[in-house]
């Protein structure tokens, strides 16, 4: 059995990472580890796992954690997973990091966007961005994962295939980007904006053009365009606990049977990519609690535009469920193991 830590685990990436990885038939949980509840038991903080574990917050020491663990996942806020990382990387650990701190190859960007110093920035080069279709080759003998984030996830798996198509040439940029993602993609901060009186039956645009996951957007498509690729991205808060919905509009007419096509073709051996019919789009209902994406295409003729639609649940193909699955590959286990999760609905 893989013996794994869980480093600041007291937030809902934490939680879900926790809930997923108890049903997994590889691993052992040897740690979890939370600076602000030391000493109190995890179902005081997670009772949907009341008499499902015993363990106890602990506090994140590397030289103690290393001895009990093999596998490293950090879930600790941007900037402070830097220092974390360098550590358990020295003690011979591998690590899947789910902040934002090696998602960007370009450590100035990063300071550009998040407003702190880098200060692992050797680390950069050895980090690989953890978005299994697109590096599973290089998951597989990984170190350091970088966990892509919740709106880049969503909005990267849409548009990726069609940049390595015929239909690439010709596209006008910047590719708009309008995605909604439930409440609690803001964490779990007791902030006056999430509240229920402020976000309920309210939806709001927030952070146009400024948004932090632009940079990991527009990297990872210029990857795989093998150009420089701008996007103009919208994020909204929605007032549901879980899931993102992305809607993408290219400035290209495309027939959308063969662009679903295409799509099938490019996700054909991806276990948990779905790519609907015609005339069917997704819905984040139909993907709740489950690490699947879900990709629809519409082309409106009249304006001569190619739609894309995505959904995926955020806590879990958006962050959670996606470690594992990079966890999967780095060791060589069924890639759905602990994943094979039905949607919950309604």
């Amino acid at each position: 059995m893989l013996k794994t830590a869980i480093i600041g685990g007291s937030g809902y990436t934490g939680g879900e990472l926790l809930r997923l990885l108890l049903n997994h038939t590889e691993i052992e949980i040897a740690a979890i580890t939370s600076e602000k509840s030391i000493g109190k038991p995890v179902s005081a903080l997670f009772p949907n796992l009341k008499n499902m574990t015993d363990m106890v917050f602990e506090k994140n020491e590397p030289a103690i954690i290393s001895k009990k663990a093999d596998f490293i996942f950090l879930c600790l806020p941007h900037c402070a997973a830097m220092d974390s990382a360098k550590a358990y990387l020295k003690y011979g650990k591998k690590v899947v990091d789910l902040s934002a701190d090696f998602r960007l190859k370009d450590y100035k960007v990063y300071e550009k966007w998040y407003k702190e110093r880098h200060t692992a920035k050797d680390l950069l080069k050895k980090a690989v961005y953890g978005l299994p279709e697109l590096y599973r080759n290089k998951i597989e003998n990984a170190e350091l994962v970088a966990n892509p984030g919740c709106y880049p996830t969503s909005a990267i798996l849409a548009i990726a295939p069609l940049l390595k198509s015929k239909w690439a040439k010709g596209i006008d940029l910047p590719i708009i980007i309008d995605s909604k993602s439930a409440i609690s993609g803001a964490g779990r901060g007791a902030e006056v904006a999430y509240l229920f009186t402020e976000a309920n039956e309210s939806v709001r645009a927030y952070k146009i053009g400024s948004h932090r996951h632009t940079p990991e957007i527009e990297q990872e498509l210029s990857i795989t365009a093998k150009k420089k690729i701008h996007v103009s991205f919208t994020p909204h808060l929605i007032p549901m606990n879980r899931g993102i919905l992305s809607t993408i509009y290219i400035k290209k007419p495309i027939n959308a049977e063969q662009l679903l096509e295409h799509y099938r073709d490019f996700y054909e051996n991806e276990p948990f990519v779905r790519i609907l019919n015609s005339g069917s789009l997704p819905d984040t209902k139909n993907i709740r609690g489950s690490n699947i994406c879900e990709i629809g295409i519409v082309e409106d003729k009249r304006t001569g535009m190619t739609v894309i639609v995505s959904a995926i649940d955020n806590l879990i193909k958006g962050a959670s469920g996606q470690a594992i699955q990079n966890m999967n590959i780095m060791q060589g286990f069924d890639e759905g193991c602990g994943l094979n999760l039905l949607p919950i609905f309604p």
